[in-house]
């Protein structure tokens, strides 16, 4: 497997580059519109072919680069059914293993950041991974208070969806802001202030009820254009 994680630092954002090196067939998950030029040349000069890329969910923070990608590589994108998009060439659906070359990604619906959200599960002879969007960071999670964002359903999601996979499966992020890069499930059970050490979830409806986070910068522009893999009608 070819593995690499890439930061987009204007909306502290990764991207996750997901390869088999038997079939030279790549995924990213979470592009970034202002990052396709660094990933298609990535893509070059690891002698990769684009399959498809992946969303967590409809992203608020940034555009994604889905639609560019496709119209340079050929590429198809997979977004999750429950948003709603157009322009998707595959709908992302719990239950149905993303193929990567000989890779199997395992969406997870982990609802509660937005309605859409899921979660990817990587399992690979050195061990699994679960690329987890905006549903669980290292030492927090997303917020809950807009598209159809939900408090208590993340709480679920997170304890049901994530918390429940091995403890030494490796956690990456779809944003950190302090230069971390990887967690654990069993780092983020114990000591997560939100969601971990044994918060319940009336103490974590508490905590989210209480953030008063600033509205998202993009938001405007990011949600329309994202419901459409990225295309951008307006500025």
């Amino acid at each position: 497997m070819i593995f690499r994680q890439l930061f987009e630092p204007q909306s502290s954002a990764f991207t996750y580059l997901i390869a088999c090196d038997e079939r030279r067939e790549a995924s990213l998950i979470d592009p970034v519109l202002e990052t396709v030029d660094r990933d298609i040349q990535l893509l070059r000069d690891l002698g990769l072919k684009l399959s498809c890329t992946i969303e967590t969910h409809i992203h608020a923070d940034h555009v994604t680069g889905a639609g560019r990608l496709r119209a340079e590589t050929g590429c198809k994108a997979a977004v999750p059914r429950e948003s709603g998009a157009d322009h998707v060439d595959l709908l992302v659906r719990e239950g149905e293993p993303i193929s990567v070359g000989n890779l199997r990604l395992e969406p997870r619906y982990t609802p509660g950041h937005t309605d859409d959200h899921h979660v990817y599960v990587l399992h690979s002879t050195d061990g699994p991974r679960v690329f987890t969007g905006d549903t669980l960071m290292i030492d927090g999670c997303g917020r809950t208070d807009f598209q159809n964002g939900d408090a208590a359903t993340l709480y679920r999601s997170v304890h049901d969806k994530i918390f429940s996979l091995p403890e030494d499966t490796l956690v990456y992020p779809g944003h950190d802001y302090q230069g971390r890069r990887v967690s654990s499930v069993a780092q983020e059970k114990a000591r997560n202030p939100r969601l971990g050490a044994g918060k319940t979830i009336d103490e974590f409806v508490a905590i989210m009820d209480g953030l008063n986070l600033p509205r998202p910068k993009k938001m405007d522009i990011a949600v329309p254009a994202n419901r459409e893999c990225g295309i951008v009608k307006s500025l």
